[in-house]
């Protein structure tokens, strides 16, 4: 959240970073970076794609757990990272509507900080990825979806920037949004565990 506020503090102060941040982002968009995958990426980042494939994990959860039984309080990653994908839209949605920093010349308009196309790729995929922890065969493998997930990020950020729907900075801070709600969603599910152990142990 620290990164979030000086992203935003730059944008609401029109601060000497936002300089820096719009030379960076004409240069990406001038870039040779295919203009097609560029847009593939980006639309990656939306509502359909990643909130999607999330769900779809959290229903096959549900529906091995119902089948097969599953350990107690199951549920409580599943709930948090649900929790903290419904949350993204009012987030970004508020953050837009304080800020009100105008997009690239390619798109014009307001209300473009931060990015929610990269706040919501952040989330989805990443919540995909701890509730795939305990599918994993290895700690090995489990550390290679992590860093194929923040590749892929990396990728919808750059993608969204080259196609001129965004600033570098709106894609930062809404990383640091994201990575913070995934960190709300795991210590909430560890709590709901602790509470179920101390439960039982009493």
């Amino acid at each position: 959240m620290v990164v979030f506020a000086l992203c935003t503090w730059q944008v609401v102060t029109r601060g000497p970073v936002l300089a820096a941040d719009e030379r960076l982002g004409h240069r990406i968009r001038n870039s040779t970076f295919p203009e097609g995958l560029a847009e593939f990426l980006a639309d990656a980042g939306g509502m359909l794609v990643g909130p999607g494939l999330l769900a779809a994990l959290i229903v096959g959860q549900w529906w091995a757990a119902r089948r097969r039984g599953g350990p107690p309080y199951w549920w409580a990653l599943p709930l948090t990272t649900g929790i903290a994908m419904a949350l993204v839209p009012p987030l970004v949605s508020l953050a837009k509507a304080l800020t009100g920093r105008p997009g690239p010349p390619v798109t014009g308009g307001s209300g473009f900080f931060p990015s929610g196309h990269t706040a919501t790729a952040c989330v989805a995929f990443g919540a995909c990825v701890l509730l795939l922890r305990g599918a994993a065969a290895s700690l090995r493998v489990w550390w290679w979806l992590v860093g194929v997930c923040t590749v892929f990020n990396a990728a919808v950020g750059y993608g969204l920037v080259r196609r001129g729907y965004h600033w570098p900075l709106d894609v930062v801070a809404s990383w640091a949004l994201g990575v913070f709600l995934l960190w709300g969603a795991v210590t909430a599910a560890r709590a709901l565990l602790r509470r179920r152990d101390g439960a039982e142990a009493s």
